[in-house]
């Protein structure tokens, strides 16, 4: 385990209904969103790093098989992303039962890079154990840090959502940190596109002022 103790969920199990094919093995620049976002984790320090699998878990699997991470299937990916948060946890328990926090990162948010990941961290390793997220405009979401006192109430969360209400919980301790790209999410295909070109956009401007 790391210094901190805080391990990493990247969950990656839903089925992208809105999409209508899985975001997971969606490239950009380059690289699959599922890559993307297991290797932030991996360049964060948290160890382990663990990914929640479950829609096309074969062919997600084998986007990240070369890498040091622990797949976690999930047969029962439907329930929502309540159920995907316990799958994590309870692999978790068996890995890293010391673990004093867990870093969870959905991987649909291409703009999640390790340093964003290390900052998180950071913010989280003052002896309080506060919970950390992000800030993305009026919104405070993931990725998010939340210390092991919390796991049971993760565990006890159903349906398909996030875990928006344990934060809400612990309004009074956390700690935010500022991610200006948080907003930016995949969920329709139109959402990529604008974020290609969006990119396109900055290198060409990137091209002019040299």
């Amino acid at each position: 385990m790391n210094a901190s103790g805080c391990a990493a969920l990247v969950l990656a199990a839903g089925g992208s209904r809105r999409l209508g094919r899985p975001k997971q093995l969606l490239r950009w620049e380059g690289i699959t969103l599922l890559r993307r976002a297991a290797m932030a984790a991996l360049g964060s320090g948290a160890s382990p790093v663990l990914c929640v699998l479950g829609h096309e878990a074969a062919a997600c699997g084998a986007e990240i098989a070369d890498l040091p991470v622990h797949a976690v299937l999930h047969p029962g990916w439907q329930e929502g992303m309540a159920s995907s948060l316990r799958a994590g946890l309870a692999a978790l328990a068996d890995l890293a039962p010391a673990a004093t926090g867990l870093l969870v990162l959905p991987c649909d948010q291409p703009r999640v890079d390790a340093e964003l990941l290390r900052r998180l961290l950071a913010a989280a390793a003052v002896p309080a154990r506060p919970l950390v997220a992000c800030r993305y405009g009026d919104a405070c979401g993931p990725p998010a840090i939340f210390p092991a006192r919390c796991f049971t109430e993760l565990e006890r969360l159903t349906g398909d959502r996030g875990a928006r209400a344990v934060r809400a919980a612990h309004a009074a301790e956390l700690v935010v940190v500022d991610f200006p790209g948080g907003a930016e999410d995949v969920d329709r295909a139109e959402d990529l596109a604008r974020l290609t070109i969006g990119a396109a956009g900055a290198a060409g401007a990137d091209d002019e002022g040299a």
